[in-house]
């Protein structure tokens, strides 16, 4: 049976940059869709994995010759695995500068590929980011505008609404591409399965880890602390490791985009502000694979139900802006005496409050924080949302609207 294929937001920025540049690089974790995306933007373009081993000696061996054999305009896969090519690609594409779309280039480990992008390749490569499908992707609603870039009474009456169960399956089960188009594929299996191969196979090409047994206890205790001020001191301490083992490991995890870090906002305000920053995880069935919450039902009612949805909101934003080609500037704003708002949008100096909360009866003092955050920064803070899962729609003062999660 034929794969079935969802069209990506990334399409159009991903054509204009093979257009304007002699290099594309697409990151993103592993099994985001990025082979599948070029093969269906690009049906003619060779495409070679340099993920075998005898691939990856044939390009580290004879470059030049490799590159011969696989002559531009083609696609080299997890370009990472053979990072000796870089300097050669370079050197074809400054023998043709005027020519765009000469090498697309993927990979699933940031950290090293785009070290090496900026060693090698820097003014001739422009760097796209494919994450898991979004909600609206998942919906086939493609460059759908975010609630802020609407007129106001649009943004308070459009987009479907989604049913509450409809809803925690769809979180559930996550969003890659493999689980999110094939609902008889069992998720929990499929998750369980991809933390224990792609992500510890990362683990060892990133950073040499010792005990991998300790490292899943890593993860497993950073998504229980999902969408919390992270103390990682608190964390190392808990688990019998150090708090630089603790920041590697962290930071393997930021590389290969299975979670992302969210840093406070800092204003000059004159008051103290939370300095820690949050962690979430890129993919919400990823984290409740992780938290043992297989059931929609369970997971609506858990213990974690409120981070399991601001993680699937705030996704929703970054992967929304990800996907147009441009950089998600998010932060989140929390005071020393607990005032906070969840999520910043930052837009041109300016700022997008949005508040998330697992109440389908949106009340006014749901706004208080962003009424707060409007009180410090006056005119750089911009009309609010509080995100909710019900289906209301409906202001609630202090230049606040309250919106269901499908109006994202």
């Amino acid at each position: 049976m034929a794969r079935r294929y969802l069209n990506r937001d990334l399409e159009a920025p991903l054509r204009r940059a093979v257009r304007e540049f002699p290099a594309v690089v697409l990151t993103g974790p592993r099994q985001s869709g990025k082979t599948t995306l070029l093969r269906h933007v690009f049906p003619d373009h060779e495409i070679v994995s340099l993920d075998p081993p005898d691939v990856r000696a044939a390009a580290t061996r004879d470059p030049r010759g490799f590159l011969e054999l696989h002559p531009a305009p083609v696609v080299f896969d997890e370009v990472q695995s053979a990072p000796e090519l870089m300097p050669y690609i370079r050197e074809r594409i400054d023998a043709r500068r005027h020519r765009a779309g000469q090498y697309l280039l993927t990979g699933s480990q940031n950290l090293l590929l785009l070290e090496r992008v900026t060693e090698t390749l820097a003014g001739r490569a422009a760097i796209l980011r494919l994450l898991p499908l979004s909600l609206s992707e998942a919906n086939g609603r493609l460059e759908a505008p975010l609630p802020w870039e609407m007129a106001r009474a649009r943004a308070a009456t459009s987009k479907p609404t989604i049913a509450h169960r409809s809803l925690w399956k769809l979180l559930v089960r996550g969003f890659y591409p493999e689980v999110a188009l094939h609902p008889r594929r069992d998720a929990r299996t499929w998750h369980a399965s991809y933390i224990q191969t792609y992500l510890e196979r990362d683990v060892r090409t990133l950073r040499q880890v010792g005990d991998l047994t300790q490292f899943q206890m890593f993860v497993r205790g950073l998504a229980a602390r999902s969408a919390q001020i992270l103390n990682l001191s608190d964390l190392a301490r808990d688990l019998g490791i150090t708090v630089n083992t603790a920041k590697a490991w962290l930071a393997v995890l930021e590389a290969s985009d299975q979670v992302i870090v969210l840093r406070p906002y800092f204003a000059n305000i004159g008051k103290r502000l939370v300095k820690s920053p949050k962690v979430y995880f890129t993919d919400v069935g990823t984290l409740c694979t992780l938290t043992g919450f297989d059931d929609p039902a369970h997971a609506a009612s858990g213990p974690l139900a409120g981070a399991i949805f601001e993680t699937a909101v705030l996704m929703e934003i970054v992967k929304r802006i990800r996907h147009r080609g441009q950089d998600a500037r998010v932060h989140f704003w929390r005071t020393a005496t607990g005032t906070e708002v969840d999520v910043l949008v930052e837009i041109a100096r300016k700022l997008v409050p949005i508040e998330v909360k697992l109440s389908a009866t949106p009340r006014s003092h749901m706004a208080a924080g962003i009424a707060s955050l409007r009180q410090d920064l006056g005119v750089a803070v911009l009309p609010g949302f509080v995100v909710h899962p019900g289906d209301a729609r409906l202001p609630l003062g202090n230049d606040t609207l309250a919106l269901p999660v499908g109006s994202l």
